[in-house]
């Protein structure tokens, strides 16, 4: 059984259990879509459309948002010019499992994302985070109640200095500087010889 649909101006065959990449669609990661515009389906006979076969449908769930791989775009001027210029561009996708095709009985309601794709649900088995991982209950902090008091941050102690290691360099330039001062002083005592 295999049915072919449009979205996102392509065609896509299909059949239950594939997992195909189509252009984005406004839809999350759990989100079940049916594609209304089925332009051929085969179940026990074949169906062709003209050009949609009216009241098929195929239900798919949004497996993850995401890029495709990058294409590069490479132009360069040739003759008089020496310019190239190389460009990289990743298309946003969106990956989808089809898990059922029905010739008959589409369902009319729904959120509409596009021209055909209606969000019809959602899949609380398929919802993900963005690393792929199943998502986890996420842990709420309560406002502590009016009956406790808040705990205030235990004081720093005082830095305590410790005493200058030998190679202390502080010490040694005040020790210059005394000895400088000693030499200016023996310098003043010593007497000029007089003349007479």
């Amino acid at each position: 059984m295999f049915a072919v649909l449009k979205t996102g101006g392509k065609q896509y065959k299909v059949s239950k259990n594939d997992v195909i990449i189509v252009e984005k669609l406004t839809a999350v990661s759990g989100d079940i879509i049916q594609f209304d515009q089925v332009l051929m389906i085969s179940d026990n006979e074949l169906k062709v459309g003209d050009p949609l076969i009216a009241g098929a449908a195929v239900l798919a769930d949004v497996i993850e948002q995401t890029k495709n791989k990058k294409v590069t775009s490479f132009v360069k001027r040739r003759r008089k010019h020496s310019s190239q210029r190389t460009r990289g561009h990743r298309q946003n996708v969106t990956v989808l499992r089809v898990t059922a095709l029905m010739a008959s009985g589409a369902k009319t309601s729904g959120l509409q994302i596009e021209s055909g794709a209606t969000v019809i649900g959602s899949n609380p088995l398929i919802v993900k985070n963005t690393k792929g991982e199943a998502a986890k209950a996420e842990v709420v902090k309560k406002p502590a109640a009016k009956g406790d008091t808040a705990k205030k941050p235990a004081t720093k102690a005082e830095v305590v200095k410790k005493p200058a290691a030998k190679g202390d360099t502080a010490k040694k330039p005040a020790a210059k500087a005394e000895v400088a001062k000693k030499a200016a002083a023996k310098k003043t005592e010593v007497k000029k010889p007089t003349k007479s």
